[in-house]
């Protein structure tokens, strides 16, 4: 498979430069491991997975490590925690060699608490999620970011059942003891079906037959290993009254489209689901782009009790903030804008020495024609992929 440029490379090396350790989070063939070894070519390489190097390690950690050349990159380290403890002695020996520990994880939570425990100070870390859009125009709606079904499209649905299988039987029993795997997977395909929704546990409880505390649980899971995207409220005071549940996204759009038994484009075209699908390939689109510039995801909805309702506000450094709406069709009416316009006045009012606010207005593509950016006043109409290039 020909290698992808990453965008989150510089920020790989920057931080390798500047940390003896980079710690790089993300999702399960993101792309990760290939990404370490392709910046770092000499780095040893050891995958914490493997149940005799697991066994070597636990048994004898100080040898082990005593043995292990650095650079060294150190795959799924979240199955053997206690090696942070280690690690972090040996950084504190040589506190100003820097990018000498490179290590992945794709179980944040658990491997952010040995971080947070052992490495607090002496670690870098980056989140890599899916091939972006900008990265390659293979990104799409239909089959998402997940490199390898970009290399191989053709096999999108076995390998995506594939996943979900690995997916199910490794992490999921890795992370909580779910007993049974069958109706977790009748909970992921529930959830796609509420895909761009406000989250709403006992909705997802009650057709399953669990308890709430079980959904918050599986909820928990799929978020620790970023399967899923959740949006929380806009949490400006703006004298309304608020729904301030989150939205919730498959993370990636492929993966929605395969849990929806979605399998080929004309199925998507007549989905019911397509217009969630576009507003959450969006919304992943956004979040890859704020992470691989090295920021922390900033994303946002609006909906208050009255019914209005806003896709996605974005704040940025200057202390504007930009407005979005996802509309899925090709034809932008001004009424499309509308609620933007309303909740920029509002922000306005709230607002008056904050920066301006911008507005997209953001759609498919015509297939004939040049599309026209002036909708309404302050709003600006773009097809996705000019969107996401300004993004």
């Amino acid at each position: 498979m020909r290698y992808i440029r990453r965008q989150l490379e510089e920020q790989v090396l920057q931080a390798a430069k500047g940390f003896p350790a980079v710690v790089l989070t993300g999702p399960r063939r993101a792309g990760k491991t290939l990404l370490l070894r392709r910046l770092f070519p000499k780095a040893s390489y050891f995958l914490l997975e493997d149940p005799d190097m697991v066994a070597r390690l636990r048994a004898d950690p100080l040898g082990f490590l005593d043995a292990v050349p650095t650079p060294a990159i150190l795959d799924e380290v979240q199955n053997v925690p206690e090696v942070f403890a280690y690690v972090r002695s040996r950084i504190d020996r040589r506190p100003r060699r820097a990018g000498q520990w490179l290590l992945t994880g794709s179980q944040e939570s658990p491997l952010m608490r040995g971080v947070t425990e052992s490495m607090a100070g002496r670690a870098a870390v980056l989140q890599l999620l899916p091939l972006a859009w900008r990265e390659t125009p293979k990104v799409s709606l239909w089959r998402g970011g997940y490199p390898e079904v970009v290399a191989r499209p053709g096999s999108a649905r076995l390998w995506f059942s594939s996943y979900l299988q690995t997916y199910l039987e490794r992490d999921v029993r890795a992370v909580t003891a779910v007993k049974d795997l069958a109706l977790f997977r009748r909970f992921l395909a529930l959830l796609a079906s509420r895909h761009g929704q406000v989250l709403n546990k006992t909705d997802l409880a009650a057709p399953l037959g669990v308890s709430v505390p079980t959904i918050a649980q599986w909820l928990g899971v799929l978020e620790t290993t970023a399967q899923i995207l959740i949006v929380p409220p806009f949490y400006e005071n703006l004298g309304k009254r608020l729904i301030k549940s989150p939205k919730i996204y498959v993370a990636d759009a492929g993966l929605a489209c395969h849990l929806l038994g979605i399998d080929t484009a004309g199925e998507l075209a007549r989905s019911p689901f397509r217009g969630a699908l576009f507003e959450g390939f969006i919304a992943a689109e956004m979040a890859k782009a704020q992470v691989n510039a090295g920021g922390r995801r900033e994303l946002y909805y609006f909906r208050d009790e009255q019914g209005l309702e806003v896709d996605f506000i974005v704040p940025d450094r200057a202390g504007a903030v930009a407005l979005v709406e996802c509309k899925a069709g090709r034809t932008v009416t001004p009424a499309m804008a509308a609620p933007m316009q309303r909740l920029a006045e509002a922000l306005k009012r709230k607002r008056p020495k904050a920066a301006g606010t911008r507005m997209f207005l953001v759609h498919q593509s015509p297939q004939a024609g040049t599309p026209t950016p002036a909708v309404a006043p302050g709003v600006r109409a773009l097809p996705w992929q000019e969107f996401l290039e300004a993004v």
